[in-house]
């Protein structure tokens, strides 16, 4: 069976009839972010600041991308373990974050606030950064760039490779 191309400018529609265990490609803008940015996120929150990006609606890859190499975007961009975002996640999730990409379990609450959200949890596969890294056609640092491989990027995605972890309904692949 082929696997389903979906674009984040669309992903909303298609969550819904998304099932843990789906193999996707995701086409798109989305952002990186790990867990000092998700601090930092987190502060601006607290303090009523503007965030870097507009949330709502957008895709956040937990990865800090290594330097790129000559003639490419980025270099090696592989998935950092999402459970070290679980405490930050909720938050970012009620506020329309709506799709998070990384690898391994998540918390009850994370899944929860999937749930609630209407929101989805993607896997990608560890250990194949480089490999990931051609799926990427450009990478823009767009906050917090004192923090070198783990600041903000905006990255634009071409048919890149996940499994649907964690659908909307709470179905999970790790359980």
């Amino acid at each position: 069976m082929a696997k389903l191309s979906i674009n984040t400018s669309q992903l909303k529609g298609y969550i819904p009839s998304l099932k843990a265990g789906d193999e996707i490609l995701l086409s798109g803008t989305v952002y990186t972010a790990r867990d000092a940015a998700h601090a930092r996120l987190i502060n601006f929150i607290n303090e009523n600041k503007p965030l870097p990006f507009n949330i709502n609606g957008a895709t956040i890859y937990y990865a800090g991308p290594t330097e790129a190499p000559p003639g490419r975007p980025i270099g090696s961009c592989g998935p950092t373990t999402s459970g070290r975002m679980d405490s930050f996640s909720p938050t970012l999730l009620n506020l329309g974050l709506l799709c998070m990409i990384g690898k391994g379990q998540r918390s009850e609450a994370v899944i929860n606030a999937i749930v609630e959200n209407g929101a989805i949890y993607l896997c990608a596969i560890g250990g194949a950064g480089a490999l990931a890294a051609k799926c990427i056609t450009s990478s823009q640092v767009i906050a917090f760039e004192d923090l070198g491989c783990e600041s903000i990027k905006r990255l634009e995605f071409k048919d890149f490779p996940l499994i649907v972890g964690i659908d909307c309904n709470g179905d999970s692949v790790f359980k």
